[in-house]
């Protein structure tokens, strides 16, 4: 309506201008462009609206790490140790996040987290990173299908496993194909029940705590007084300290994926706009969601429970979650069926965002020379239709649990999974400060970018300490020596090494030093697209308010 009359008025494409072709090529240094070169049929579309990537921004990275994850945590911590790593860690998060937002507000990019490490770093670096982001969503993708059909079984099993796996192989990719407006509506709807259902078990889990259930007393703060902290591994106090680790590789787990929604700014409308907002309600969603989930649940439940210690060696259903085991013991009906499909709901949604998200690193990495360009075609819903089909068939791998036995090979292939999205943040904070030295190397105040982030540069260098200690020593379970545990731990970290000092070697690229950072090239065109979007913001003010909704949604 309004939207499309001004763009056709302004000739506005909702992107960044492109006026010629022009090849990256792998063994150049990194050219300095952000979106140049990219054909009209490799282009991505601007689809995503402020209230979807408000909603991503909030619910898209809730998931089972968080509501399952947390009882096994705090049988391994105790409910101080499980606060205190979440508190942390949650920083952590926070500080990647506000990283990402100013580069992404000063530079917006289609190009993903590698783009900016092969921009203000050096290219190699940013195929380590782009390749490593990959790889976790390529394993993650049918990590999440296999956990939909676990969930299933909480109901049935007279339908085979490997049915349940290739319906939803089968949905997520059709959801997908369809187009960045679809995906944006679906996330936006998951994300908002999500929100509401982790809302329900944090109220519900304080009624609990507080006696508001008939026939269960008062609890209050008596866990947090009977044993604050737990002892994993020795009884001793290098227990606790292992147990508080042991929780902060927990809480890292939770919050991978908390980076999601700086993969839809590329697709974002008026980026500098969204950005700061969506980094904002992130630090909300930390806060109240994970904080406040792993608080009550430290509060309603014993780290010594026998049942919660049972609960947690289940897999991805119901029964595996903490809340779960308090609602039962507080003999409330019905209510584990409602998670049980909530949960259903988590891995689905998880599922279709990964794989996404998994298609959209792949563009990044062709549009960079870094994967073969034929990646970048996409549809007329400004799908990469190429890139989707390689993240589809490598879903496939989902099969491997159907076999006797094989999940358990399936499972230590997924725990490479944590230290895969560590790296990645360690590459958004590194190109963050990278980012910072060529602004104060160039003369250029922090005070002029689109949106200034509280505490940095030094939430990042923090950040980035912490992330890198828990990321070598998070295999801390492997001090009982296990080959296996050993491997699946630090598996990911020769294969970063080998893709960075592998395009090193081969294509010759060198550190970029901070004065020669290009800090101005692809600004231009993205001003030029930033007042169309403001011009029409303004527009859309001078109609009647039932307008504007309709205009918004």
């Amino acid at each position: 309506m309004l939207d499309k009359e001004i763009d056709s008025e302004k000739g506005f494409n909702g992107g960044s201008s492109v006026n010629e072709r022009q090849s990256p090529g792998p063994a150049a240094a990194y050219d300095g462009q952000i979106d140049e070169g990219i054909d009209k049929n490799e282009d991505l579309h601007r689809g995503l609206k402020a209230r979807q990537i408000s909603m991503i921004a909030i619910g898209g990275s809730i998931g089972t790490g968080l509501v399952i994850g947390s009882g096994s945590a705090l049988t391994r911590g105790g409910p101080v140790g499980l606060l205190l790593a979440y508190v942390i860690m949650g920083f952590c998060a926070f500080a990647t996040m506000m990283s990402l937002g100013e580069m992404a507000t000063y530079l917006p990019s289609k190009k993903g987290f590698g783009g900016y490490a092969s921009r203000f770093v050096d290219p190699a670096l940013g195929v380590a990173v782009g390749w490593c982001y990959l790889a976790k969503y390529l394993v993650v993708t049918p990590n999440n299908v296999v956990a939909g059909s676990l969930v299933i079984t909480y109901w049935t099993s007279t339908v085979p496993t490997g049915a349940w796996i290739a319906i939803f192989i089968v949905l997520i990719v059709i959801l997908n194909l369809l187009g960045i407006k679809l995906f944006g509506e679906i996330e936006f709807w998951a994300s908002f029940l999500k929100i509401v259902v982790l809302t329900g078990l944090i109220l519900l889990g304080l009624i609990i705590d507080l006696g508001g259930v008939p026939g269960v007393g008062r609890i209050g703060f008596r866990n947090w007084r009977d044993q604050p902290f737990s002892h994993y591994i020795f009884q001793n106090d290098t227990g606790v300290f292992l147990g508080v680790w042991s929780c902060m590789t927990s809480a890292l787990f939770a919050y991978m994926g908390i980076e999601l929604v700086g993969v839809t700014f590329g697709e974002a409308k008026n980026p500098r706009k969204t950005v700061p907002a969506t980094i904002r309600r992130t630090f909300a969603r930390i806060l109240i969601f994970y904080i406040g989930s792993v608080f009550v649940v430290g509060l309603i439940l014993k780290a010594t429970d026998p049942g919660l210690i049972a609960v947690t060696k289940k897999k991805t259903s119901a029964a595996a979650s903490p809340f779960v085991l308090a609602i039962e013991r507080a003999e409330i009906r019905v209510l584990p069926d409602i998670i049980n499909g909530a949960i259903l709901l988590f891995v689905l949604s998880a599922a279709n965002s990964d794989l996404y998200i998994g298609t959209r690193t792949l563009y990044a990495l062709a549009a960079q020379g870094q994967a073969p360009r034929f990646f970048m075609r996409v549809n007329r819903f400004g799908t990469p239709y190429y890139a989707t089909a390689f993240c589809s068939i490598i879903c496939c791998i989902a099969f491997m649990a159907v076999g006797p036995g094989s999940y358990q090979v399936f499972s230590y292939f997924t725990a490479t999974v944590t230290l895969l999205g560590a790296l990645t943040w360690m590459g958004i904070l590194y190109s963050h400060i990278s980012f910072m030295n060529a602004l104060k190397a160039q003369g250029i105040s922090r005070d002029t970018l689109p949106w200034k982030a509280p505490c940095q540069p030094y939430a990042a260098y923090i950040a980035f300490g912490i992330t890198a200690v828990v990321t070598f020593f998070k295999g801390e379970s492997a001090l009982v020596f296990n080959y296996k545990t050993l491997i699946t731990n630090y598996v990911a970290i020769p294969f970063w090494l080998a893709l960075f000092f592998g395009w090193k070697f081969v294509y010759k690229t060198k550190r970029i030093p901070a004065a020669e950072v290009d800090l101005v090239t692809g600004r231009r065109e993205f001003d030029q697209d930033e007042a169309l979007w403001e011009e029409k913001e303004a527009l859309k003010g001078k109609l009647p308010w039932w307008k504007r909704a309709w205009e918004g949604a």
